[in-house]
């Protein structure tokens, strides 16, 4: 019976056990199934925004930059696609056991990436290294440290470096318009960019595009007026001009006379904009539109114009320039020699101070003034740079005869390149002002008449005898006419006008049978054996205009003869 009823109680103690176990196991099922409603139904949402976040990312999309070329689309500045590596400092102040990785990395060691991310540590965005090549990005990423990951950015290029570093500008790390045309035309120039959203893996690397979320718009390009063949050309001369006759700087502009397109504007000294450590403030200048400087005689021609058009003269009048000198206030006025009696081609073509005075003086004293603003000097040319000055004309309500003497010879007035060459282009387009443009023109603008067409031609033939046989011969083209004008003029500085330092200036088009093509040149302080803008500037315009005339396919023919003279009743001043 013992053993029977020890058996009988040993059955009882394994039930009541299984039914325990069973009973933790049912609990443990019941758990369980509640959490798998909790984790599925109670907390779907909040888990499911907490695994995007870990594995789903928002990223820009980047858009280039306009490209930005001359008249005939050969590229002035383009973007290229460059990699930028970033980090998140949180994720990867998480993996300090892998930054060793990264010791002597040469793009980004481990040093350098605790400074960064411990110094952001509260942040989730910081930039490593910015605008690197596919190739140096690849040796960081390489290494797999958690929380740095590669984006896509543009680097600004400059295919023509210095040669167009002044008109064309330049942008920052951002891409943003910095100085020229990408500074003015920074908005139209700029891309709008957009968003994608990526899956990542445990490494950072994009393994699928979910979707765009907002598409990436380039930037809209631009055509400039210039043409990249006439700017080397310009480029060369200059440089090798001003480097000949030791000067500080220079600037060189060549119009179309007939469109009021700049083919091209060139300046010393110039910069690399595609590496710019170490350049100086000064050299970001465009002095062609900056800079401003007395034109000297090359604004003579405007006096003469000036004359005509009041019904002063005619251009058979002469003017009696005896003995070679002028008393004006306390001032002696001198020409080179006494001329004599002369006419009005003749003050041009020897350039009379005595001359330009003269008629100066016989008209009334606002005429002059009010004829060289309406010319544009004192007013910007209304192009789209930054930072170009509109020189400096004088207003006044009585002009003192002195004053006017020397406006009559191209000083009290400050102009620049610029302006300098609108206001030939104005002579050379028969009489009439354009607007000036930096973007190619499809067709040409409506102009403003200035002086009579009969005046202008009169003027152009004026001008081609001061090369022909004036003070000018240097700036002379072989097989073609050309017309223009010498200028040197003291420079002004603080103690007064230096007696040694000079502006070597000229100004002129061609070819002078039908004008089209206009060039100033200016040479600032040149310290060589020569000075005078007839020695200095005069052969850099000849060379410019020679090569520009030749590639633009102008047919070359023979020289015409010296001005005559054209019908008209005499008289003399």
């Amino acid at each position: 019976m013992s053993g029977a009823r020890r058996q009988g109680k040993q059955a009882g103690y394994s039930a009541r056990r299984l039914r325990v176990v069973l009973a933790f196991l049912a609990a443990g099922a019941l758990l369980l199934g509640w959490r798998a409603v909790d984790l599925h139904v109670m907390q779907h949402e909040f888990l499911a925004r907490q695994g995007e976040l870990r594995n789903l990312r928002i990223e820009p999309l980047a858009a280039h930059r306009g490209v930005i070329t001359d008249r005939a689309n050969r590229p002035l500045a383009v973007s290229t696609p460059v990699t930028t590596l970033w980090a998140n400092p949180r994720e990867v102040l998480a993996a300090r056991e892998q930054w060793s990785k990264l010791t002597g990395n040469p793009v980004v060691d481990s040093r350098t990436l605790a400074q960064r991310v411990e110094a952001n540590a509260s942040r989730e965005f910081i930039y490593l290294a910015r605008h690197l090549a596919p190739e140096q990005a690849q040796q960081v990423l390489a290494q797999k440290v958690p929380g740095i990951y590669p984006l896509t950015e543009y680097r600004r290029y400059y295919p023509a470096g210095e040669v167009t570093s002044h008109l064309v500008g330049f942008t920052n790390i951002d891409d943003v318009g910095q100085e020229g045309i990408e500074l003015s035309m920074d908005a139209r120039l700029r891309g709008q960019p957009g968003r994608k959203r990526v899956v990542r893996d445990l490494h950072g690397r994009v393994i699928q595009d979910i979707a765009v979320l907002q598409e990436a718009h380039p930037g809209s390009n631009v055509a400039l007026s210039i043409d990249l063949r006439l700017q080397y050309l310009a480029y060369r001369e200059l440089l090798a001009a001003v480097t000949r006759n030791q000067a500080t700087g220079g600037s060189a502009v060549v119009l179309d006379a007939r469109t009021g397109e700049v083919l091209a504007m060139v300046n010393q000294p110039a910069y690399n904009p595609n590496n710019r450590a170490g350049v100086q403030t000064a050299a970001l200048r465009n002095r062609a539109i900056t800079d401003v400087f007395e034109p000297g005689s090359t604004i003579k021609p405007l006096t003469v114009a000036a004359a005509l058009e009041s019904g002063l003269v005619n251009v058979s009048s002469t003017v009696d320039t005896r003995p070679g000198t002028i008393r004006v206030a306390n001032k002696t006025i001198r020409d080179y020699r006494n001329y004599g009696v002369i006419d009005i081609a003749t003050v041009l073509t020897k350039s009379s101070n005595v001359g330009t005075t003269k008629l100066a003086l016989a008209m009334d004293d606002q005429v002059l003034p009010g004829f060289m603003e309406r010319f544009g000097f004192g007013l910007p040319t209304a192009i789209p740079f930054p930072g170009e000055s509109s020189g400096m004309m004088p207003i006044r309500t009585r002009w003192r005869d002195i004053e006017t003497a020397a406006l009559s010879y191209g000083y009290g007035v400050s102009v620049t390149a610029l302006q300098l060459a609108r206001a030939y282009a104005v002579i050379a387009n028969g009489g009439v002002k354009l607007p000036l443009s930096l973007e190619k023109v499809e067709q040409p603008p409506q102009g403003e008449r200035i002086i009579s067409e009969a005046h202008a031609n009169a003027l152009v033939n004026m001008l081609e005898s001061v090369i022909s046989e004036g003070t000018a011969r240097r700036a002379s083209v072989p097989g073609y006419r050309v017309a223009g004008k010498t200028g040197t003029v003291h420079k002004l500085t603080t103690a007064g006008y230096a007696d040694d330092r000079y502006m070597a200036l000229f100004a002129g088009f061609a070819p002078a049978d039908d004008p089209r093509i206009v060039t100033v040149v200016v040479v600032d302080d040149p310290r060589g054996e020569a000075y005078f803008g007839g020695l200095v500037a005069a052969p850099v315009f000849s060379n410019i205009m020679a090569g520009v005339l030749r590639m633009l396919n102008f047919e070359p023919e023979q020289p015409a003869g010296i001005y005559a003279g054209v019908g008209g009743e005499e008289g003399r001043i």
